[in-house]
């Protein structure tokens, strides 16, 4: 018998309090940690760049800049797992379900 979670899907794990958690394997997650690494550096700077009383659009240049990397993120992950769960589901006939918690997650981006 044919396993129906995609490639990326991993099965789900139990959390110990009875709850279900579901993962997923990310193709390119060393790429992906590298980035948010550079992130929380970034966030670190504007930290500093606030206590050290610096001008008002400086910091929010550097805002705009963090806003924008996780995006870039966010775009990554949304297409690791339209490709990957959301196209595995379609095909062992989950894919109403798979693309409806899709929708979901792309309307908290389209604000």
């Amino acid at each position: 018998m044919r396993d129906s979670k995609s490639p990326l899907e991993k099965p789900s794990i139990d959390d110990g309090l009875g709850h279900q958690r579901r993962t997923a394997i990310q193709p390119d997650k060393d790429a992906l940690i590298k980035r948010l690494n550079r992130i929380e550096g970034q966030v670190r700077g504007v930290s500093k760049m606030i206590a050290e009383d610096r001008y008002c659009v400086d910091i929010l240049n550097q805002v705009a800049a963090l806003q924008s990397a996780l995006d870039a993120v966010a775009m990554g992950l949304l297409e690791n797992h339209t490709h990957g769960c959301v196209q595995g589901a379609i095909k062992s006939g989950n894919g109403e379900a798979a693309i409806n918690e899709l929708m979901t997650v792309v309307r908290k981006f389209a604000r």
